[in-house]
Formats: structure tokens, C-alpha cells, sequence
């Protein structure tokens, strides 16, 4: 696993929502360049957009503590879940497949779990 995170460039002390969430938009970003026209440049930027917010929040809160570690993953929980709206709507807009929204979704509720355990795991210590 070290040497896995050093040729990646990532350091085996990056929480498991982050590196979720870097894959994630690994993947999305390509398939957000597939809307079409009139999708991309309005619910493509904003789930890109919201997501790049999502991991900029987890990296604050991985470098936070207390209160702003825990306003900082609200706000991520925010901004996931309305790009779980958002993505939902370009799939009903048929500006993304079948199988790459169904792909999505369930890196969506992935990275969600990651983020829930997070903010439990922080009510926890900070109540201890």
C-alpha cells in the first residue's frame, strides 16, 4: 500500500474520503465532457464544480480540527449531495448513460459513506 500511495504521489496518512473523492473526479471529469453542448456548460460545470468544493472541504477538514473540522465536513455533505441531484437530473436529461450514471451513483453513495464515517468519527472524538 506505501508503495502503491508513493507512485501516486499520495501519502498513506490521506483519509479514504479523499482519495475517493480524487478518483472520483478522475472519472467523472471525462464523462462530464461527453454532455452534450447544452448540458456541459451548465450541469457539467456545476457537478465539476461542486465536486472540486467537496474535495477542497475534506482537505481542509484533514488539516482542521474541532469546530472547523466539523463545519467542514458539512459543508462537503452539502455540496455531495447536491451533486447527487445533479447527477441524477443528467441522467433523466439523457446527458449521461445508463450504466455510467448507475457507476456514478454508486461512487456517490461511496464517497458519501466515507464522509458520514468521517463526520461520526468526529463527533466522537471531539465528545471524548
Amino acid at each position: 500500500m506505501a508503495a502503491d500511495a508513493r507512485r501516486t504521489g499520495q501519502s498513506v496518512q490521506t483519509p479514504q474520503a479523499i482519495r475517493d473523492c480524487h478518483a472520483l473526479l478522475l472519472w467523472i471529469i471525462p464523462q462530464l465532457d461527453k454532455f452534450p453542448r447544452l448540458r456541459r456548460y451548465t450541469l457539467g460545470e456545476r457537478i465539476e464544480t461542486l465536486l472540486l468544493q467537496v474535495l477542497e472541504r475534506l482537505l481542509e477538514a484533514a488539516y482542521s480540527s474541532g469546530r472547523d473540522k466539523t463545519r467542514a465536513l458539512q459543508r462537503a455533505s452539502q455540496h455531495l449531495n447536491v451533486v447527487r441531484h445533479l447527477w441524477r437530473l443528467s441522467h433523466e436529461l439523457k446527458a449521461v448513460s445508463p450504466r455510467a450514471h448507475a457507476h456514478g451513483a454508486e461512487r456517490l453513495v461511496q464517497l458519501g459513506r466515507q464522509l458520514g464515517g468521517w463526520q461520526r468519527h468526529t463527533v466522537v472524538t471531539s465528545n471524548a
